[in-house]
């Protein structure tokens, strides 16, 4: 880190901002030391940049927050950590039981999901992504629920009113839901607000609602806001979640399964 005289408040703030560039984290004590100035005034600044959304303050610091609204096509996001995602949607699916009544979400993690349902028995699921729709239709005891809705072409999925109205004709046991950006702090994201307000819908639909996010989305912040953390009950994620996160989760009474 380059060291500062007396610099600026502006100056000073650039210089975190460079260091988060560069580093992914940064620590109080450390800027306190090479920008000589004291404690209390680095976290104020540390407060202030987060209040412009520049990064995500964490205990002793802050961690770099990623630039929102990114909104990448399924066929995009089927290239990003595949191997986890098989994982966690193997593990996320040995939590169905036969009988039950399911939302799955739209996403490639919940396609993996999908993809190890076939063993499980006799299950409703209600789904608004038409390709694991398709994916569950060779199932003979599975039941498919398909809502109405206006197709967002990214995702594959179905969204709008009328969407959320046909969610709001259900009651199910558990919801699968797939999360572009995930923080223990700010809750859960995706780029998309019709697609926020729908798994909103699809929440408070569940008697249980499970995130599956591969590890590389915690400490990220899409566009659109969906829910806090201690609206979820259980997290399928993968052994790349940062442990306070973890510790953090389980204190909240969140169980966290590791794929």
């Amino acid at each position: 880190m380059r060291k500062s005289g007396d610099k600026t408040t502006l100056q000073r703030r650039v210089i975190i901002l460079e260091e988060l560039e560069k580093k992914g984290q940064v620590d109080v004590s450390s800027l306190s030391k090479a920008l000589k100035v004291s404690e209390v005034t680095i976290r104020n600044d540390l407060r202030r940049l987060e209040q412009k959304n520049a990064l995500i303050r964490a205990r002793g610091g802050a961690i770099k927050i990623d630039r929102v609204g990114m909104d990448f096509t399924i066929s995009d996001k089927n290239k990003q950590n595949f191997a986890q995602k098989k994982r966690i949607g193997k593990a996320a699916a040995n939590l169905i039981e036969p009988g039950d009544t399911i939302i799955l979400d739209s996403g490639t993690t919940t396609m993996e999901i999908a993809k190890n349902v076939g063993t499980v028995g006799e299950l409703t699921v209600i789904t608004n992504a038409m390709n694991i729709a398709n994916q569950l239709a060779e199932h003979a005891k599975v039941n498919v629920i398909i809502p109405g809705g206006s197709l967002r072409k990214n995702s594959l999925s179905l969204i709008g009113p009328t969407a959320e109205e046909s969610f709001k004709n259900y009651f199910c046991d558990k919801l699968f839901l797939a999360v572009d950006g995930f923080s223990v702090t700010h809750g859960l994201s995706t780029p998309n607000v019709e697609e926020a307000h729908l798994n909103r819908v699809m929440i408070a639909i569940s008697k249980q609602v499970i995130v599956v996010a591969d590890s590389t989305k915690f400490h990220k912040r899409s566009f659109a806001f969906i829910a806090n953390t201690n609206d979820i009950d259980v997290l399928v994620t993968d052994e790349g979640i940062p442990e306070e996160d973890q510790k953090k989760l389980e204190t909240a009474g969140i169980k966290v399964v590791i794929a």
